[in-house]
């Protein structure tokens, strides 16, 4: 809107932005850790007490430091946040919407919320924007957006000043383009956090992109940091059965959570551990394992994801993420065809650009530009007349066509590997405090190859450039685009961001993008992974049904699912056959009523059984047959380190069978007894640590002592 203005001052940059913006404040802030914490608190401060203005907050992913619902959960989870977390300052307007409610002057508008967090809060229910990741930029515009602020990093000074967005250029660069496009007024913010990893390539900025840079102190902090969860066997068992359909070669997406690390772990003991993958795999796939892939990953993985994740980090660190993309279609394609054996430069890299007259003879102008660009060529090479002159000075003739031409100019101007190679692209990242620290500390060379960068590129395959959509086809060769959900119709549909009601669990994200063009691309698949079952208050039920009131992925884009007890490949498959197999997957407790259902509807042969193969899904038997991997090391509890002590980990597991049983009264009960009966006690450090070491009251005696027995 102006010339920058460089401000070390949170307060005065809000003066700014309420003196520059007349009337009512629309701010626009990235979903995660992007969010600059400080600056949105001090403006929501300074505008909640004066109804006479109005603010929209338009963002997704508010994070929120736990909280225990409970005095015991309050108890136990003080100091862990303490020491996790650290400094990072929960949002104002979080704790508002989930608390004494917002101002009526004041609005929050999610397109995606925390998973499960906002259930039943009916502000925060009335303000979600449903709609794609993709289309996030377009919606916020419709909002009437005037103001985005964003969390950045910063290197350098003077000149050499840089910044960058870190996390999120998602959506940022998009939404400026539209704004000036639509010659429509942003004041742009950039707020410096020190302890934000400053990430290359498209996540760059001269400080010039935004309006104001605001490099107070006191926006540093800690970036939210979620702890490793605990992956269980049912994570274990989806994820296994989701790394043997990775193609070597080929482009990965996964997303976080214990899923996340489940699928990143079965990689990696792919890769490491062949003769013992085969045999689990053997073991949890009734079918055999005809058709899986199997093996080292000789030329490794591209990842291309929304959400750049610890996974991710470990898979780079693995060696497995390791396939570079560039930014050339057909420099990529000679590179997918083998014609370019590696990113190694050879005179048959020159020559196969040359028979696929990428570049043509005599070079020109562009050729020689393009050459260089990827290092190809040694830095200096020039044109002059006839003659290719080299940095040293040496002079070739600009002739490839000819044997000795050819041979003096790879054996003179060659350099030694390709430039400018990526082999993990995101459009944000999220992750424990070890990643971010990973981030930070990691060397230039390696940090290079991860571009973070705009969700209009990741989430689809065309583009507003020429070319670009064929550039993301060649890159993205082989594609497993990894996504979870909560139900899957029999007939292939899927739920994942609603229940039935109407009431919004998570957001739609960017899944749909990536299922749709698992579809666009000829060897790429979309695979939808769920836990067969889901117990709550609501009780014990199947995530596989035969009907369902809200639809995430429609039946018409159905690919491939995957429960714990296997892989339904459903993509261009019969009503009746998606049926069959999908039944085959899930829970055997609930397979006669699904094949009910399903003959009832003749929708599946009134004669069909379910092959007697499928009839032992059950959680037992699926963790008696991994049991022997996870003693053995394979498939650990947390296979990339926890942010929990021991000690921690025996509580956490004490109060989450509690909570449980207190959603179930029958279990309550018999839990209650045998706790009483079996008159155990709890560690003192335990009790002191939850506040029942110096119980009194019949209840406190009675949590005690159902702790105690759940040790």
């Amino acid at each position: 809107m102006g010339e920058l203005r460089v401000i070390d001052s949170i307060e005065a940059a809000v003066d700014v932005v309420l003196d520059t913006v007349q009337g009512d404040i629309v701010l626009g802030i990235p979903l995660a850790i992007g969010k600059p914490n400080p600056f949105v608190n001090a403006l929501y401060r300074r505008m909640k007490p004066n109804p006479a203005r109005k603010l929209t907050i338009v963002t997704a992913l508010s994070l929120e430091k736990p909280v225990g619902k409970s005095e015991l959960e309050r108890h136990f989870l003080e100091p862990l946040v303490e020491r996790v977390f650290g400094d990072y300052p929960d949002l104002d307007y979080v704790k508002d919407l989930r608390g004494p409610g917002l101002p009526p002057h004041i609005q929050v508008r999610e397109f995606f919320m925390k998973t499960g967090d906002y259930l039943g809060n009916t502000t925060a229910q009335q303000g979600y924007i449903s709609t794609n990741y993709t289309f996030v930029a377009r919606d916020m515009l419709l909002q009437g957006m005037n103001v985005t602020a964003q969390a950045v990093a910063s290197q350098g000074e003077g000149d050499d000043w840089e910044l960058s967005v870190s996390s999120n250029p998602d959506t940022v660069f998009e939404v400026v383009e539209r704004f000036a496009a639509e010659g429509l007024p942003l004041l742009k913010v950039g707020v410096v956090n020190k302890k934000m990893p400053f990430m290359p390539n498209g996540a760059v900025v001269k400080p010039g992109f935004f309006d104001i840079v605001v490099t107070d102190p006191a926006a540093t902090h800690q970036p939210f940091g979620p702890p490793n969860g605990k992956v269980s066997a049912a994570d274990y068992a989806i994820g296994l059965h989701a790394s043997s359909l990775v193609a070597d070669g080929g482009t990965l997406q996964i997303g976080i959570g214990s899923l996340g690390d489940a699928i990143a772990q079965a990689l990696i003991v792919r890769d490491r551990h062949a003769p013992e993958y085969r045999s689990i795999m053997e073991s949890i796939c009734p079918d055999g394992v005809e058709g899986r892939e199997f093996g080292r990953f000789d030329r490794g993985l591209y990842g291309c994801s929304e959400m750049f994740v610890n996974g991710f980090l470990k898979l780079i660190e693995a060696g497995i993420i390791r396939r570079e993309v560039f930014g050339d279609t057909v420099l990529q394609q000679l590179l997918n065809d083998g014609r370019i054996e590696s990113e190694i430069v050879t005179p048959k890299t020159l020559r196969a650009l040359l028979d696929a007259r990428r570049i043509g003879s005599p070079l020109s102008a562009d050729d020689l530009a393009f050459l260089t660009e990827f290092s190809v060529f040694k830095p200096g090479v020039r044109i002059d007349g006839d003659q290719l002159v080299a940095a040293d000075g040496t002079r070739l003739a600009n002739d490839l066509r000819s044997e000795p031409g050819f041979d003096a100019v790879a054996s003179t101007l060659l350099d030694t590997r390709l430039a400018h190679g990526i082999f993990m692209t995101g459009g944000f990242f999220l992750g424990p405090n070890d990643f971010y620290e990973r981030l930070r500390t990691m060397p230039p060379q390696d940090l290079a190859k991860i571009d973070m960068t705009r969700i209009d590129f990741i989430n689809q395959l065309y583009g507003k450039h020429a070319g670009e959509s064929e550039l993301k086809r060649v890159q993205r060769t082989k594609a497993r685009f990894m996504n979870t959900t909560m139900k899957v119709t029999l007939l292939g549909a899927a739920a994942s961001d609603a229940l039935e009601s109407g009431q919004v669990v998570s957001g739609v994200g960017g899944q749909y993008n990536f299922v749709a063009m698992a579809h666009a691309i000829p060897d790429a698949r979309s695979i939808l992974m769920l836990r067969a079952t889901h117990d709550n208050k609501d009780g014990f039920k199947s995530s596989i049904v035969w009907s369902y009131g809200n639809v995430t992925i429609p039946r018409h884009l159905r690919d491939i699912v995957i429960t714990e007890y296997g892989v339904a490949d459903i993509r261009g498959q019969a009503d009746g056959e998606v049926i069959k197999r999908l039944i085959a997957i899930a829970d055997s407790r609930f397979q006669p009523e699904l094949i009910a259902q399903a003959k009832a509807h003749g929708k599946l042969d009134p004669h069909y059984e379910l092959p007697a193969r499928y009839r032992e899904n059950l959680p037992e038997a699926l963790e008696a047959r991994l049991q022997p991997w996870a003693k053995a090391g394979l498939l650990p509890p947390f296979p990339f380190g926890t942010d929990l002590t021991r000690d921690e980990l025996h509580i956490v597991m004490a109060l989450k069978r509690m909570k449980h049983a207190a959603e179930h009264p029958v279990e309550l009960v018999t839990m209650a007894v045998k706790s009483l009966w079996e008159h155990k006690e709890a560690p003192h450090a335990y009790l002191e640590r939850l506040g029942l070491d110096d119980a009194h009251s019949f209840k406190q005696m009675f949590i005690r002592k159902l702790f105690a027995g759940n040790l």
